[in-house]
This record gives structure tokens, sequence and C-alpha cells, in this order.
């Protein structure tokens, strides 16, 4: 596009010619303003089509361009695909680096929706959570009677051992301060280094308290006469025992505990591990009359620390079926406690005396006898009540 010089028409000297802009060009100027740009077509070799030679626009990223209407079906403006989808689409590879199989192609590469949007958060892989496999925990017994002499070790060890023979694992734990369920396995509880009492007061893990007889056994030594008293200021004290249990929970069956004849903080600790309690009751009038007191202590229980423990039932024991005396105790448990009442029956025997000098339950020292049947029997009742 050419461009008019004028000269001076006086004889001064030459000035330099001043370049001044033909109006034609400013339209052109305000045309490429108002039109969007778009993509240059390509010719069949794959270049570009000849731009004319023009001045910048200011503002103008590229060489102005000839104005004109933008030819239907052709891509938007990439100021318009900026505009309507806020992410800048891929760069077109310069013409001279087009491969062979791009030269054939007579418009620009399309891009789908999904290439021109962001990748939302929610997209992003989500990994399932692993399935845990639930763990089978040992159902915990506690033998309580607050009345002594109602045979609760006699039962503990002998019952234990019961369900042994079935095939179960089963822990015993002495809970008492005398030791009894510790001698009738053999082990002289004042000549143990560690004992349940460090457990329960230095929390020890139960795990080093354990020996191993006919059954495991948790041992006692006549320390745990002052466990209470050394309990008394610590946090969560009636939690004690059944945080221990929590080691071994998972490699035993059945966890048997030994309660002192008292409804003291041991017995409590007993209790709130507990998920079912068996109470001894000797077949005389003066213990049944603690049957009351047990109730009340295990409602308290159950409403402040273990709401899920409850009574597996009543066993009569020390049954001499030849007085009158015994008979009718039956009559009243039966009468007033009614399913809870268990069907076996304890009844006296000398064998029951004579096992723990030899440092055996009933079970291994007269396996044949009648006093070894009463507590299979026994075994095989509690066992019947167990879930599947």
């Amino acid at each position: 596009m050419g461009f008019l010089s004028r000269k001076n028409k006086t004889a001064s000297p030459p000035e330099p010619p001043v370049e001044e802009q033909h109006p034609i060009v400013e339209e052109l100027q305000e045309m490429e303003e108002a039109v969007p740009e778009r993509p240059a077509a390509r010719d069949d070799k794959g270049s570009d089509e000849s731009r004319p030679a023009g001045p910048v626009a200011a503002g103008d990223d590229e060489p102005s361009r000839p104005a004109g209407p933008v030819a239907a079906g052709d891509p938007p403006p990439p100021a318009v695909a900026k505009a309507s989808s806020g992410v800048v689409p891929p760069t077109t590879p310069p013409a001279g680096e087009a491969s062979e199989g791009d030269a054939s192609r007579d418009e620009p590469e399309r891009f789908m929706a999904k290439d021109l949007l962001a990748p939302s958060r929610h997209e992003a892989a989500v990994e399932e959570p692993a399935v845990e496999v639930p763990t089978k925990h040992a159902e915990v017994i506690a033998f309580a009677n607050q009345k002594g002499g109602v045979a609760k070790t006699t039962t503990t060890l002998n019952l234990a051992v019961a369900f042994s023979e079935a095939g179960h694992r089963v822990l015993c734990i002495d809970l008492d301060p005398q030791g009894n369920l510790t001698m009738s396995q053999g082990i002289d509880p004042d000549k143990v280094e560690k004992s349940l009492y460090d457990v329960l007061v230095n929390d020890m893990p139960i795990s080093e308290v354990i020996q191993h007889r006919e059954i495991d056994i948790a041992v006692a030594s006549i320390d745990l006469a002052g466990a209470e008293i050394a309990m008394s200021t610590k946090i969560g004290r009636e939690r004690s025992l059944e945080k221990a249990l929590k080691e071994v929970s998972g490699e035993y069956d059945f966890v048997c505990i030994d309660t002192p004849p008292s409804l003291g903080l041991l017995t409590i600790n007993a209790l709130t591990a507990a998920s079912k309690v068996i109470v001894p009751v000797q077949c005389e009038y003066l213990s049944m009359r603690g049957l009351v007191q047990l109730q009340n202590t295990l409602r308290m229980i159950q409403e402040n620390l273990n709401p899920d423990v409850e009574i597996e039932g009543i066993l009569p024991t020390m049954l001499d079926t030849r007085t009158v005396h015994a008979k009718e105790a039956i009559e009243i448990l039966e009468e007033n406690f009614g399913d809870l009442v268990f069907k076996s029956r304890i009844r006296k025997a000398i064998k029951f005396a004579e096992a723990p000098v030899k440092g055996a339950s009933v079970l291994k020292y007269d396996p044949q006898g009648n006093a070894a049947g009463y507590y299979r029997d026994l075994a095989e009742e509690v066992l019947a009540n167990e879930p599947a």
C-alpha cells in the first residue's frame, strides 16, 4: 500500500519527507479490532495462507489480518473458547512440524468437551476401605457370691477344666487374695514373683503373670489384699482388669474369674470385665440371703460400668439330698429365680477336698468319679446356652 509525500514549495533546504497514514489504513485497523480473529486456513500442503502485510495494531498478539465474516462450520475463535470454558486449549503445532498424516486435513483439530474441562476433585480415585474381619473375643465368666465357703473356687477350676476337655482354650484368673485357685494348681502364692497385684496396680501386662498348668492361670498372691487401697487413687480403677484382658482376649475362648468373698473393688473389677456371672449358692438359708445383695450390686454395675453383664445362672452347690433343709432350699431358689437356676446340681463329695492337695482339678484327680461328672454336666449346660 502506497503512502503520499508532500514537499515544501519554498526554496528553503529540503526537509526529510513526512509519511502520513492513508485514511483507509485507519479503517482497516478499526475493522480488525471489531472482528475476532480466526485460525488461518491451511492449503493442501499444510501451510498457512499468505497474509497481507500490514501494521500491527496496538494490543494485538500477531499481525493484523484481512477482516471478514467467520465461515459456517469453522471452530470458534480462541478468544471465544477462552471465555466459555476458562481453559486454554492446546496449541496447534507449527505447520513445519506437522506429520504427513496431518497434511491431508483441511481444518484445525477439534477438541472434545471433556478435553476442555478441568478435572473435578470429585473424580479422584476413591480407595475402598479394607474389610475388617471381626476378631472373636473370649467369653468372660465371673464366679461371684459375697458369702464365703460356697464352692466358688472349686467351681471356677473344675468348670474351666471341663471346658478345656471339650476343646476350648481357657484362662483362669485368681482374683482372691487367699490364692486358693493358685494353690489348687500346685503353685505356692507366697513364692510367685509377679501376680495380679502388679497387673491391677502397676499396669503390668497380664501375660507376664500367666502360668501353664492343666489350664492357663493368672496367679494371685497375698499382695492382692492391699490392692484395693493401692488402687483407691487410680483413675478408672474399676476397669483395670477389663483393660488388662484386652491383651489376651483373642487367645482364649473362655476366661473364668474367681472372686473374693466380698463386694469390694476386686469383685467390681471382675463384674465390670465379665459378660456373664455364675452364682454358686450353698443349699442353705444364709447363703441364699446373699443373692439379694449381689443382685443390687450387679444392677449398679449395669447402670454405671457394664450394661452387658448378666447372670448366666445360679448353681446349687454342696447339696446333700439326705436333708429336708437342702430340698427346701432348692425349692425356694426355683420359686424365686425360675429358669436362672441350673438343672445341674453339685453334690457333696470328698474328692473335692482331696484334689487340691494333689494340685489338680477333680477331673484329673478322679476323672471317672461322680464329682467329675457333675462339672462335665454343668459344662454341657453352659455351652448349650452359648450362641452358635
